[in-house]
């Protein structure tokens, strides 16, 4: 652990070693957990009054929390990053960045959700609790140092994503989709536990990171490089890459689209954040190896992602497919190694929040007033809803890299940080599938627009008459215009985002002494 005294029990401590102690608490550390966390309970105490006092005062508590969370995460970065809860948790500028990535996008999927669940019948208090408890476990993942408040984290993130996937009782779809997640989440899990026991092993019975990085250094056993296969493959399966991605477009087809929202960017965001704790600060010995299998995970991902995704019949299978491509993207980074490539990780997780989120906002306002997600029910939308049409067809765009939008300099920064750290299969292989991706996006554009009235779906020809105005605009649209405008001018102001992640790394000691020891690797 972090310190010997931890070791000790209370009743044997010196008197003089309890406020060194309470030192290394640090409980400031956690603190936009902590307004989460009241939140969370809040919610449930308001949703136990009743069904009107919930749609009242559940929405303005989850946005005080969350907003208060992403206030104290901003007065914390780059502030001192000292070990807290005995070195079980580290509070440094890589875990902020991506605490903030999964605070935003849980306050994103929650504006997107209140009416879909209202919709469905179901309690709203008992929902948000729900929510806001997966985002408690994808922060602190974030920025976990010990095996054992990983794998709690882990599972409380776990736990949470397969109540949300069935929340729907009554819709067969969504119980079907729980199940399954459930089954192969409960075995990832497993297999990370049983990796964590291998890892506990071989660094003599210590469970904090530092230790096994320092076991591991004078440790070449087949046990060590079986624990980095146990590891690799949890982290594989949270983020969804190929072969471990069987469970992504099921889940995404039943699951409330809302709960999909989060799923692809909370929950990816935080196995991002495991992966870079995990492998580059642990596994560093065997970054050959590792950065091997993320190489063929990061092309298989690529390739089946991108391609089978041209397809789908479905909006939300053909984002499920797209969310697997998009993981091989953002792998590219983590393979370079370098500060380039991890600062180019953490910018397009960000812009990969607002994209993605823009387009489920979208789908989310079709289902609502048609309850369809069939992309040929689209045909002719510009002609009753040109407000959605133009939505999503901007965050579309921006998710296959089409300049200006925000997604092209996302892919752009990882392209390039891959090609200076000679990764030209990865970089190859990426502007490929991203060609192939621009295809199956501007295939829902040209639906949605090309199309003569006469030629629009049964769908769109009964589709009720909106009035889109500003004043009174609910949650949703607040939400899906928030995220297309910082999808379409966020690549103008890409520059102080990208300064943003070059931060987020340089202030991450893990990440400095990767860098530092990939820098001094012989080239050839």
């Amino acid at each position: 652990m972090g310190s010997p005294l931890a070791e000790l029990p209370l009743a044997e401590l010196p008197v003089d070693a309890l406020p060194s102690m309470a030192m290394q608490l640090n409980a400031s550390a956690i603190a936009p957990e902590g307004a989460v966390l009241i939140a969370l309970l809040l919610s449930l105490i308001v949703d136990l009054a009743g069904e009107k006092a919930a749609t009242r005062w559940v929405p303005p508590i989850c946005y005080a929390g969350l907003g208060t969370a992403l206030v104290l995460l901003a007065l914390q970065w780059n502030s001192p990053a000292e070990p807290s809860f005995l070195g079980s948790f580290l509070a440094d500028n890589l875990a902020i960045a991506f605490r903030a990535v999964v605070a935003t996008s849980t306050l994103l999927s929650l504006m997107l959700s209140w009416r879909y669940v209202e919709r469905s019948g179901t309690p709203l208090g008992e929902y948000a609790a729900i929510l806001l408890a997966a985002t408690l476990g994808a922060m602190i993942l974030c920025g976990s140092t010990d095996l054992v408040s990983i794998f709690v984290s882990l599972e409380t993130l776990s736990v949470s994503s397969y109540l949300l996937s069935g929340y729907m009782k009554r819709d067969s779809r969504s119980s079907e989709a729980a199940l399954k997640y459930l089954l192969v989440g409960s075995a990832a899990g497993a297999v990370f536990l049983y990796g964590a026991s291998l890892l506990y092993g071989l660094s003599g019975g210590g469970t904090g990171l530092d230790a096994v990085a320092l076991a591991l250094q004078t440790s070449s056993t087949p046990v060590a490089a079986l624990a980095l296969v146990f590891v690799l493959a949890t982290v594989a399966f949270k983020i969804a890459a190929v072969p471990f991605h069987q469970w992504t477009p099921d889940v995404y087809e039943g699951s409330p689209t809302p709960v999909v929202a989060f799923l692809s960017v909370g929950s990816k965001a935080a196995g991002f954040a495991l992966a870079l704790r995990i492998l580059v600060g642990c596994f560093d010995p065997f970054s050959m190896q590792w950065k091997l299998l993320f190489t063929v995970l990061a092309v298989l991902s690529m390739v089946l992602g991108n391609v089978v995704a041209l397809a789908q019949t479905s909006m939300k299978r053909m984002l499920a497919y797209s969310s697997i491509g998009q993981a091989g993207f953002v792998m590219i980074g983590m393979v370079c190694g370098t500060e380039e490539g991890f600062s180019a990780m953490v910018l397009y997780m960000a812009a990969y929040l607002f994209m993605n989120l823009g387009a489920f906002a979208c789908i989310i306002l079709f289902s609502l007033r048609t309850g369809s997600d069939r992309i040929s029910d689209y045909a002719g939308l510009y002609q009753k809803d040109p407000l959605i049409t133009l939505g999503l067809s901007l965050c579309l765009l921006s998710l296959g890299g089409i300049p200006p939008m925000l997604g092209f300099f996302g892919k752009i920064y990882l392209f390039f940080a891959g090609w200076a750290d000679h990764q030209y299969l990865l970089v190859v292989v990426g502007l490929v599938t991203s060609v192939v991706s621009i295809y199956y996006y501007i295939s829902v554009i040209k639906m949605m627009v090309v199309k003569e009235p006469q030629e629009a779906s049964d769908v769109v020809k009964a589709y009720p008459e909106i009035r889109w105005n500003l004043r009174g605009m609910p949650a949703l649209r607040v939400g899906l215009v928030a995220c297309v405008v910082v999808t379409a001018v966020g690549g103008i102001l890409s520059n102080p985002l990208f300064t943003w992640a070059g931060e987020a790394v340089s202030g991450t000691p893990i990440l400095s002494q990767a860098v530092a020891s990939t820098s001094a690797l012989p080239l050839g």
